[in-house]
């Protein structure tokens, strides 16, 4: 009589079920890691504009960049490029241009990947700007993670509340 060597059905569905019982308790752990990472990098983010932005009123007599009326393109150039104590910029250095640059680019949101700013939280949008006071935020309509809303709503990351 001849012995054949192999698995029978029933060892390789064994194996089939402790392989997918592991697969159920890593993936939610890659998951929530991942939205730790968005979470970290959104405060770094924020913590990084919301302090080139207080440098910029120092250094502009108390008065934020687009003073008084959003415009993103104002207010990114007054990140991004020098300027003189209006807040007119160039790209270049000179006698009068001499605060910034404040940052090379505006980072961009993880949670949507977009770095636009506007004056109101909107999809696609990644930052939210007030003009009249220099608060900065976090765009959150495009957080589809409940429980990631709530905590940058309640560490003042992000405006309004966690409905919809």
């Amino acid at each position: 009589m001849r012995k054949h060597k192999g698995f029978t059905l029933v060892e390789i569905l064994i194996v089939v079920v402790i392989l997918g019982i592991l697969a159920a308790i890593v993936i939610p752990q890659f998951s929530e890691a991942s939205t730790e990472a968005k979470l970290n990098s959104s405060m770094s983010s924020l913590q990084t504009l919301r302090s080139q932005i207080s440098l910029y009123k120092i250094q502009h007599n108390d008065n934020p960049p687009c003073h008084g009326t959003f415009d993103e393109a104002t207010f990114i150039s007054q990140l991004e490029q020098y300027s003189d104590a209006a807040g007119n910029t160039q790209a270049t250095k000179d006698a009068t241009h001499i605060y910034g640059p404040y940052v090379q680019s505006v980072p961009r949101n993880p949670w949507n990947n977009s770095s636009t700013i506007s004056d109101t939280d909107a999809e696609d949008v990644g930052w939210v700007y007030d003009a009249k006071t220099g608060n900065i935020h976090l765009a959150v309509s495009d957080v589809t993670n409940t429980t990631a809303k709530e905590t940058l709503v309640e560490n003042g990351a992000a405006l309004g509340t966690t409905d919809g």
